[in-house]
């Protein structure tokens, strides 16, 4: 149906977000669709809420409650195996024909392409730069490029302990 990967926004069961996305990336996995769908994601936006006593607590909240956007190559396999998902209501559109986002929504949506270059190696030390782990040191173990993500040891406690992070969680050392 289309030769260019373009993004689109699926339906879900409110609460059900995470959990279509995981069943997506494992039946992806399965079914060797790296090449088909190429990005599932649920955006999420900090948001502080005060507690009693005045503590601040930082909690992640979706920012489209209800839907899943997808980069996808739309053929008649993707389609049916999206539509399929355990979870999924169906794909945004009139009908059962599914729209993709236009550029300028998905800009305005702040989604980021995973295709990120990072130049760091195995073994090089990085600095983390957000989540819970902000500034600590952590030495990568393993790079995943597909994922955009990398396995790194943080010097907790005075213990290695692994963690996964994202690559614009982490800057390199100069």
């Amino acid at each position: 149906m289309t030769d260019k990967a373009k993004w689109y926004v699926v339906h879900t069961y409110s609460g059900y977000e995470n959990k279509v996305k995981a069943n997506l990336e494992k039946t992806i996995e399965n079914r060797n669709l790296n090449e088909l769908i190429l990005d599932v994601q649920v955006p999420m936006e900090e948001q502080v809420e005060v507690k009693e006593g005045g503590k601040k607590k930082i909690t992640l909240k979706k920012v489209f409650p209800g839907y899943v956007l997808i980069k996808m190559m739309m053929t008649d396999d993707s389609w049916y195996i999206v539509r399929n998902t355990r979870g999924v209501t169906g794909f945004v559109g009139p009908g059962s024909k599914p729209v993709p986002l236009t550029d300028d929504e998905v800009d305005s949506m702040g989604i980021v392409d995973k295709q990120q270059k990072i130049d760091v190696e195995v073994g090089e030390t990085v600095k983390v730069v957000s989540g819970p782990l902000t500034d600590f040191p952590a030495v990568i173990q393993e790079i995943n490029v597909e994922k955009c993500k990398i396995k790194a040891l943080v010097n907790m406690f005075g213990r290695e302990t692994p963690v996964e992070l994202d690559f614009n969680q982490i800057d390199k050392l100069d």
